[in-house]
């Protein structure tokens, strides 16, 4: 079962992995009471490219300015635990954009917690923010990802934390990892002030991982 569930990951990756497509909307991003959320973009939100965006949302307030969030596509590579265990890691990136007036505080915050795989049983998924400097580089296997894999090895067991003021006009750019992930689609969504994290090999797990306070 352990041998059919790598192999089943590692074709998810190299059948998705740098076949990037058009960004598109997901069904489980929903409207809320401070942003509404325009599911009929006729035209591209922001001047980046749009090789590597899944998904880009924005959620507006009264006035038409708010906040756009871009979701990439997934990237990744075979890992190998101190155990000898077998699996695929995924990394994604994000970015969180402020066209408010007002500057606002972001904070992510993941735990060390898992989550059960209800299709695997007795695997387990983690979600973390990797450490290093965000370089984004696009035509990187891992996005341009640094000292990865020696932190797979020791620091999974830690809640990895992010903390940033975005001023009006300015943007923050961060990478988001998980395991298993390679080939899965991912994402934050706003919900008032909330941010929660949602990835498909988990269908109905929507995790609390921090909020937008302005």
């Amino acid at each position: 079962m352990r041998s059919l569930t790598t192999l089943m990951l590692l074709t998810i990756y190299l059948t998705t992995t740098g076949q990037p497509s058009p960004a598109k909307k997901e069904s489980w991003f929903r409207a809320d009471t401070s942003y509404a959320y325009n599911s009929k973009r006729q035209k591209k939100l922001t001047h980046y490219s749009y090789e590597s965006i899944d998904t880009e949302v924005k959620y507006s307030g009264s006035k038409g300015k708010g906040i756009i969030i871009q979701n990439s596509l997934p990237r990744g590579n075979r890992y190998i635990d101190p155990a000898g265990r077998i699996s695929a890691y995924g990394i994604f990136w994000t970015r969180v954009i402020n066209e408010t007036t007002t500057p606002f505080e972001l904070t992510i915050n993941f735990p060390a917690d898992s989550f059960a795989i209800p299709a695997d049983p007795g695997h387990y998924l983690r979600v973390f923010l990797p450490p290093g400097s965000m370089t984004l580089e696009e035509s990187s296997y891992n996005y341009g990802v640094t000292d990865l894999e020696s932190f797979l090895d020791t620091g999974l067991n830690k809640p990895t934390t992010l903390k940033r003021i975005i001023n009006p006009k300015e943007e923050c750019l961060f990478y988001t990892g998980a395991l298993p992930g390679a080939g899965y689609r991912a994402g934050f969504v706003l919900k008032g002030q909330d941010l929660f994290y949602r990835i498909n090999i988990i269908p109905d797990l929507l995790i609390p991982c921090g909020q937008i306070a302005f």
